[in-house]
């Protein structure tokens, strides 16, 4: 029997798509999202403070002027990309973890990517606790991708970018999904999904309205930001 949490937690992801249907041109996301949801135990991967809200539809705050994005949001990205389980994926942005695993259980490979070399050390850490083993960590400027594996059959960005970077779509195989919200943080943000045909043309959706914390390009920025 589904335990009460994330029972809530998957009718309220099942609410969320009912009431955003139009904007996403579904009415259910992919059962194999949904069951990854199901499975990733949302409260390893949030601070202490909060784990009392870790199965509310919001994020949280995880340290570092960063966050953990709603579960709706996890969910809809996870289904935008169309992971098939003999794809490896690209996460810019590992944060707390939690978007991570969700992929991992999904497909054979995540390799995922991230600025702030502490949360890239406590997700990796927590990764080896829980046994997921499917993710390989690297600390490093989530615009320029990871281009030592590529390239990737979906690319997941999981902070809002100022553009497109063309770093990305270049690793980007063809046939594949890239999902990314842009936009400034005082601005307005668009969730966007980004497909690449067998010819390498790339075509963009504008899926629905976000709210995410900046994508951040270098170290200098991120110092910035917290003053």
């Amino acid at each position: 029997m589904m335990n009460k949490n994330i029972q809530r937690l998957i009718n309220d992801i099942e609410s969320e798509v009912r009431y955003t249907r139009h904007f996403i041109g579904k009415d259910k996301l992919d059962d194999r999202v949904m069951d990854a949801m199901t499975k990733v135990p949302r409260e390893q991967f949030v601070p202490d403070n909060v784990k009392a809200y870790a199965f509310d539809n919001g994020p949280l705050p995880i340290g570092h002027g960063q966050t953990i994005s709603q579960p709706y949001i996890v969910a809809l990205m996870s289904d935008l990309l169309a992971i098939k389980p003999e794809h490896r994926i690209l996460e810019i942005g590992t944060g707390s973890g939690y978007q991570t695993a969700v992929l991992s259980l999904l497909c054979t490979q995540v390799y995922s990517v991230e600025l702030i070399s502490a949360l890239s050390e406590s997700a990796t850490k927590r990764f080896k606790k829980l046994n997921y083993a499917n993710i390989s960590t690297h600390v490093g400027n989530g615009y320029q991708g990871w281009p030592e594996h590529a390239p990737y059959d979906g690319i997941i960005v999981t902070a809002a970018a100022t553009h497109i970077p063309q770093a990305l779509i270049e690793q980007l195989k063809p046939g594949g999904h890239l999902v990314i919200p842009v936009g400034m943080p005082s601005f307005h943000q668009e969730l966007m999904l980004v497909k690449k045909d067998m010819a390498g043309e790339t075509e963009i959706q504008n899926i629905l309205g976000v709210a995410f914390v900046p994508l951040i390009e270098d170290q200098m920025d991120y110092s910035q930001l917290l003053h």
